[in-house]
Parts: structure tokens; C-alpha cells; sequence
């Protein structure tokens, strides 16, 4: 669906720049958006690698481990179908982590193995579990407490003051997270019948 969206933007604005009479500048803002994009990719990629490396080093020296140990009572409470020792509380934990340092690209990557872990436990292979569906929506709410990505990127773009944004995404991101497991759990009650 989102791929048929964007086909039919694209359309409407090759069309709307041919009958404008405006199709050069069309071709200049792709060939300058696409160079635009490529500095801004390599202009992250340090913060995303530098972030990535560190947390591969927190998974294997165990820490990730201890970690989800500490967090433990908290997951424990929302994914109670998910064993004690399960791989997936600590890649959880890690994607909490990666999150709440504003690094999604980071985060991906626990994210994937969380929910491949998740998988190995679900008892129906071709349906999302509660485990699975809670986490997605902890995952895409995720609490951020220093928007590390978005300040990358207001610095890049030349603000004043790029930091500004922290106290805002820190309630916003609480807010959605709240809001997000507080209808999980209702939609979980709801469906058990209590």
C-alpha cells in the first residue's frame, strides 16, 4: 500500500512539473536531493557504527545480559509469556537501550533477534504472539532520552541549539509509550474475557 502511495506521488509530481514547464528543475532537485542524501548518510554513519560496535561489545562481554537481569521485573510484567532466561529479554532490553539513546538504526538490529527469539517460543508460527505484539508496540513508541540521531541531524542542518529537542522527545516518547501499553494491555484483557 505505501509503495502505491508513493508511485502515485511521484506520478502526480512528474506530471505537475511537465505541465508547469518546470521538468529541469525537476531533474536538478533529484540529482541535489540524491547527493543531499548521500552526505547525510555518510554523516551518520559514524554515530550509527560507533553505537552499533558498542552494544555488540555490551552482548558479548554479558552485559546486555545483566541488564535485562535488572529489567527483568519490569519485562516480566509485560511479556509474561516470555521464560525467565529467554535470549529475547535481553535483545529486548538491548533495543529499550538503543532506543532510549535515540539510535533506531541500532536498535534494528536487537529488534530483529528479539523477535526471531520471540518466534522460536510462539506456539502459533503463522500468527503474531502477545509477546511479539507488545514488543512492536514498546519498539515504535521507545522511550527516547537523548534523541542521539535527531541531534545528529539538527547539527548537520546548522541549529543554533540542535539539544532543545531532548525535554519534548522525552515527554512525547513516554506519553506514546504509555498510551501505546496501556491499550495493549487492554486489548490483551479484552481478549482473555477479564
Amino acid at each position: 500500500m505505501v509503495a502505491i502511495i508513493w508511485s502515485f506521488l511521484i506520478i502526480v509530481g512528474i506530471g505537475f512539473s511537465m505541465i508547469s514547464g518546470k521538468s529541469i528543475s525537476l531533474s536538478d532537485t533529484v540529482l541535489l536531493s540524491a547527493n543531499d542524501g548521500v552526505k547525510m548518510v555518510m554523516d551518520l554513519l559514524p554515530i550509527i557504527i560507533l553505537w552499533t560496535g558498542i552494544m555488540k561489545i555490551a552482548e558479548e562481554s554479558g552485559l546486555l545480559q545483566k541488564i535485562s537481569n535488572l529489567l527483568y521485573p519490569l519485562l516480566s510484567k509485560l511479556f509474561p509469556s516470555v521464560p525467565k532466561n529467554n535470549d529475547a529479554l535481553g535483545y529486548i532490553a538491548s533495543n529499550i537501550a538503543a532506543n532510549a539513546m535515540g539510535l533506531g538504526s541500532a536498535a534494528t538490529p536487537f529488534g530483529l533477534k528479539a523477535m526471531n527469539e520471540l518466534q522460536k517460543i510462539n506456539e502459533k508460527k503463522d500468527t503474531a504472539s502477545e509477546a511479539m505484539i507488545t514488543f512492536i508496540v514498546l519498539n515504535t513508541s521507545g522511550v527516547t532520552i537523548v534523541p542521539t540521531t535527531t541531534i545528529a541531524l539538527r547539527l548537520m542542518h546548522g541549529s543554533t541549539n540542535p539539544e532543545s529537542i531532548i525535554i519534548s522527545s522525552i515527554i512525547a516518547t513516554v506519553c506514546a509509550s504509555i498510551a501505546g501499553l496501556l491499550f495493549d494491555y487492554y486489548i490483551r484483557r479484552k481478549k482473555h474475557g477479564s
